[in-house]
């Protein structure tokens, strides 16, 4: 497969609840974690996509983990570039290309009832 798929660390591929310092990463994610194996078992390339990566000093943290995890060797960045061809994050919403429109939202049932209550 050509092009890479961005994972999103905290809260995607590691579990999250709240801020409590650069070394501190949380359990795998299981599900998640699998499909990674599973990509880079195809031969797909795998990159870590985290706000962490924006702070040098925070890199070698998630690096051990990933290693502790079966990871070792993915790459860090929190940078997109014209390979990368999905992204896997807790905080994306998916908009339809040259439409503006989201595709899907976690307040997306909200909206849709608050139209249909109007309608009433």
């Amino acid at each position: 497969m050509s092009g890479w798929i961005g994972v999103d660390l905290d809260g995607t591929l590691a579990r999250y609840d709240r801020w409590r310092g650069p070394e501190h990463i949380g359990e795998p994610i299981k599900p998640m974690l699998e499909r990674v194996k599973s990509w880079l078992m195809q031969g797909q390339e795998v990159r870590i996509f985290t706000a962490r990566a924006s702070i040098p000093e925070y890199i070698p943290h998630v690096e051990r983990w990933l290693e502790k995890n079966g990871l070792a060797g993915l790459e860090i960045t929190n940078v997109k570039d014209f390979r990368m061809i999905e992204l896997w994050d807790d905080r994306c919403v998916q908009v339809m290309t040259n439409k503006g429109q989201p595709i899907r939202t976690k307040g997306l049932w909200r909206d849709n009832l608050r139209k249909l209550l109007v309608k009433l």
